[in-house]
């Protein structure tokens, strides 16, 4: 991808203030793109336009979508990074109904309305790219403490490839990006609290997650630049035949076809 490819197009990244949203923030902006950042808390890099609000909410949605059209108008680029999961170890037993909806709300409504608020005016103008960033636990779940994250993505997976039969004849193609073991902070605070709950070293927290995904052929997690680059494809016309598709980017952890 040279550092033309997204000249003059508007790009916005939720969840683009830390890790693989800000990774792919400056990938995209790299390409040429005007980048409007949403998020919780500023970006500690880059000169993105920073739209401040809570994806985890309704209220935080309508606020943010309303924020970037009045910034910038209908975007060409839309990127849904957001996701995670703070909920304890324990399996499902330890997931009440108010873990369960706050993963609902961060790892697949958050994605659902910026959707329904921005996707309009993409149909209406007919061009436009979407992509969400899912997870390879979809497919393999640590059922210990990240049980309702997994389904969340699993549903937001699904989600995008409706959407993309939907809006394809419209011009606007939804894919998404389904990462495995990324080394961020999110990666890092998940290990620490393995950490605290088990009492257990960080190598020993690390090898534990190893050992539950089953390894990773390549021999190391994915840094998040890594994924930003498969993001910046997916979004550029270099991908203009590329829509419902799933890329995974995991080291070839997940061994199935």
């Amino acid at each position: 991808m040279n550092d033309t490819d997204l000249e003059g197009r508007v790009a916005v990244v939720a969840g683009g203030s830390k890790g693989t949203g800000l990774a792919t923030a400056q990938r995209l902006r790299q390409a040429g793109a005007k980048v409007v950042t949403i998020a919780r808390t500023p970006p500690r890099a880059g000169d993105a336009i920073f739209v401040q609000g809570d994806l985890g909410t309704a209220e935080g949605v309508a606020a943010s979508a309303a924020a970037v059209t009045e910034r910038v108008g209908v975007p060409d680029v839309l990127v849904h990074v957001v996701g995670g999961s703070g909920s304890p170890a324990g399996g499902y037993a330890a997931l009440d109904d108010t873990l369960w909806a706050r993963e609902l709300e961060l790892n697949l409504l958050s994605a659902v309305r910026l959707d329904r608020a921005l996707l309009p005016g993409m149909v209406a103008r007919g061009t436009g790219a979407v992509v969400h960033v899912t997870s390879i636990q979809r497919r393999m779940p640590l059922h210990d403490s990240t049980l309702a994250y997994a389904a969340a993505k699993a549903a937001l997976t699904t989600y995008s490839k409706g959407l993309a039969n939907e809006v394809a004849p419209a011009g606007v193609r939804v894919n998404s990006v389904a990462p495995g073991f990324i080394r961020t902070e999110g990666a890092e605070g998940m290990l620490t609290r393995r950490m605290k709950e088990g009492g257990i070293s960080r190598e020993a927290a690390l090898d534990e997650l190893m050992r539950v995904l089953g390894g990773i052929p390549l021999g190391q997690p994915a840094e998040p630049e890594e994924v930003a680059e498969v993001i910046a494809f997916l979004v550029s016309d270099r991908a203009a035949a590329v829509a419902g598709a799933e890329y995974t980017v995991d080291g070839g952890t997940v061994r199935a076809v």
